[in-house]
């Protein structure tokens, strides 16, 4: 579909929990909008936005996915987003590309944990919300306690644009308290509303929820307020304008109603999309840098100069990569070069693409505001900017979270390692928030995620795509090792086997440093017991033998080496002596200082409810974790806790188990602590069978 001016888009992300049927919106509304020809339906597994094999085969959102519903001459572009907190990258980037969030709550549900999220990563952005209740055909679905819980938890400022006709399996339609309309529906899916006369029995609660939006309206604006005093009313027209630009300033929250898996309400919310939320050219400033990296300010106007930002990148070992992106100032045309400020490198846009879910049409070009597609961009990726290059500039781009857990993988096969390195390469192009590396230390190569699914997800990608299967194990937690107390060491060297021999001697005191010092080499010699050329072999020496570690193998840190004294041999005497005496020398001192374990601790924190409090906290105590305190936030209680990392590599599944899915935890590295005595002899144990089987 070619736009050929911004006031004719609207720009929304589909957000919330997962399971609120925020994909099952999106396809009523594309049915009714006339794109698809039937009521797909996510059990189908045909719906436009989930077409990953992936979210086929396990019925839930992964990516972000657009589309877009053509209505009253209008293009509304869509963007659907996972609920799972783990994809929540997928949101944040949804919502920077579009210019309001459509936040999905389950009628019956209520407020739950991605839609906090949501509303707070929408207050932080800046962007309009129009809330919206779902599954309104549902047991135990209630406008009234819906509402009640969303102020509650958010904004007195959320007010109801409809009331229902029918409630739970009797629902049939929305009483429009704006166009003073009723609404109904048949059960058929296609969305289309039969408008009547309010029934008599829902006269008294329409006129009241009225009032109340008119009343809403009005303490948004003085003007407004002014008039509403001196005539109790406002005018329908006033209502209008007033509603618009409350919402766009964020002083009123709308709310709607659908039950989309029977297509009622549709046509009703793509009515209130079209009559109330804000086009691109009222979204207002969009943050930025300019060349030198000072913060401007870029504005959505038509004849400015292009700027571009591209949101999301998709993988396809078939069609290649695929850019969505969206014109912030400007227009972008196809078949033309653009400056990538990011890589300071041009870029040529081929093809345009009118995009709908996997599906792309070509078009000539883009305008101000508009969101779609193009195939094959060579350097261009997730957060870059395509500009003109006489105009420079840096759209802003979003904080993508840091991985949270992170498992070893090998290839079943031989020679796949550098098959899984091209295709993992692939996927992290496509999402950001995955990570993958060889680990420098234990050689392993790790895949980290923001979850276990997260990671499982993405093992499947790897066989479904390109062919590579792997196998994920538990990585080797990072372990250190550093001393107690100062020691004294000393290490000769000394060798003939006929000709030229070797010797070197030296003396040496180690001696604790404060964490995360990690290591210091000084040289105190006085006087040329040791001759100054040899006296950077012996650091090498003791700086390899620490990363071997003494205890179980792991690097050595926070300590000082003090090189005190030594001895030489005119002839016999070299660098490779001193190397070996320094690591002898090491080794006798780590003897004496009362060696240990220290273990990475993460810092943790749980969202979870009162009812499952006692297992959550039991369960910490069991993995050696120690509470530093709970606070409430909402319906909420988050814990915080300090856990080694050790004991919460399987902690995403147990938690789910626990909580059914209904907790999710965050955490991140803090310091390193001391391993008790009896984990670490069990480490080094293992760490002395493991060498010996492999020696």
């Amino acid at each position: 579909m070619q736009v050929e001016s911004p006031e004719k888009i609207r720009n929304l992300a589909v957000v919330g929990h997962n399971d609120t049927g925020k994909t099952t919106l999106a396809s009523a509304l594309l049915y009714t909008g006339g794109v698809a020809n039937r009521l797909n339906r996510v059990e189908d597994g045909n719906t436009v936005t989930d077409f990953d094999p992936q979210e086929i085969e396990r019925q839930i959102s992964i990516g972000l996915a657009p589309c877009f519903v053509p209505w009253q001459k209008n293009k509304i572009n869509l963007v659907d987003c996972p609920g799972y907190a783990i994809f929540f990258s997928e949101s944040r980037a949804a919502i920077r590309a579009t210019d309001a969030a459509l936040l999905c709550v389950n009628a019956a549900s209520g407020v739950e944990v991605t839609t906090e999220k949501v509303w707070a990563l929408a207050a932080e952005t800046g962007v309009p919300v129009m809330l919206h209740l779902t599954k309104m055909d549902r047991e135990r679905a209630d406008l009234d306690m819906a509402l009640g819980g969303l102020r509650e938890s958010f904004d007195r400022a959320i007010v109801p644009l409809q009331i229902p006709i029918g409630t739970e399996h009797d629902f049939e339609g929305v009483i429009d308290l704006v166009g003073s309309k009723a609404n109904t529906f048949k059960r058929d899916g296609s969305g289309k509303a039969t408008a009547g006369e309010i029934p008599e029995a829902l006269q008294e609660t329409f006129e009241v929820r009225r009032n109340e939006l008119i009343e809403a309206v009005a303490e948004t604006d003085d003007q407004l307020l002014e008039k509403f005093f001196d005539e109790g009313s406002l005018s329908q027209e006033e209502l209008l304008s007033g509603l618009r630009k409350a919402i766009r300033e964020r002083k009123i929250f709308p709310l709607t109603l659908s039950a989309a898996a029977h297509g009622i309400g549709s046509s009703a919310l793509l009515d209130s999309i079209v009559e109330l939320m804000p086009s691109p050219l009222e979204r207002g400033m969009f943050p930025a840098t300019n060349v030198g990296g000072e913060a401007v300010e870029v504005e959505p106007t038509a004849d400015g100069s292009t700027a571009a930002l591209v949101f999301k990148t998709m993988s396809d070992p078939f069609t290649g990569k695929v850019s969505l992106l969206r014109v912030m100032r400007g227009e972008l045309v196809s078949d033309t070069n653009y400056w990538n400020t990011a890589e300071e490198a041009d870029e040529r846009v081929g093809h345009l693409l009118a995009i709908q879910g996997k599906q792309g049409k070509e078009i000539s070009r883009l305008v101000t505001g508009d969101i779609g597609a193009v195939a094959k961009l060579k350097s261009t990726h997730s957060g870059h900017t395509l500009c003109d290059k006489n105009q420079p500039v840096n759209l802003g781009w979003i904080y993508m979270r840091e991985a949270a857990i992170s498992y070893a993988i090998e290839p079943k096969a031989k020679g796949d390692e550098e098959k899984i390195g091209e295709a993992l390469h692939r996927l992290m192009e496509e999402d950001p928030t995955l990570r993958g590396h060889r680990d420098r230390e234990t050689g392993e190569y790790l895949l980290a995620g923001t979850g276990a699914l997260h990671v499982e997800i993405a093992v499947a990608k790897l066989k479904q795509r390109f062919g590579v299967e792997v196998v994920l194990h538990a990585p080797k937690v990072a372990y250190r090792e550093t001393i107690r107390k100062p020691a004294d060491g000393h290490g000769r060297h000394k060798k003939q086997s006929g000709g030229r021999g070797q010797f070197a001697d030296c003396s040496i005191k180690i001696e604790p440093l404060p964490k995360g010092e990690d290591f210091e080499f000084l040289d105190e010699i006085f006087g040329g017991s040791i001759p100054q050329q040899y006296r950077p072999a012996v650091h090498k020496g003791i700086a390899e033998a620490r990363m071997k570690g003494f205890l179980a193998g792991y690097p050595v840190v926070d300590f000082r080496v003090r090189l005190l004294d030594g001895k030489y041999h005119d002839v016999d005497s070299s660098e490779m002596a001193f190397k070996i005496a320094g690591s002898m020398a090491f080794k006798d001192a780590m003897g004496k200082a009362a060696a240990r374990l220290i273990e990475p601790v993460m810092s943790v924190e749980i969202s979870t409810s009162d009812e499952f409090m006692g297992d959550i906290m039991s369960d910490l105590s069991q993995r050696r974790g120690k509470p530093q305190g709970m606070e409430t936030k909402s319906n909420k209680q988050i814990v915080k806790a300090m856990v080694p990392l050790a004991e919460m590599l399987t902690y995403e599944p147990a938690l789910r188990s626990m909580t059914q899915g209904r907790s999710n935890f965050h955490m991140e590295f803090s310091h390193y602590e001391e391993v008790p005595k009896s984990v670490q002899n069990k480490i080094i144990t293992d760490a002395a069978k493991q060498k010996e089987a492999g020696a």
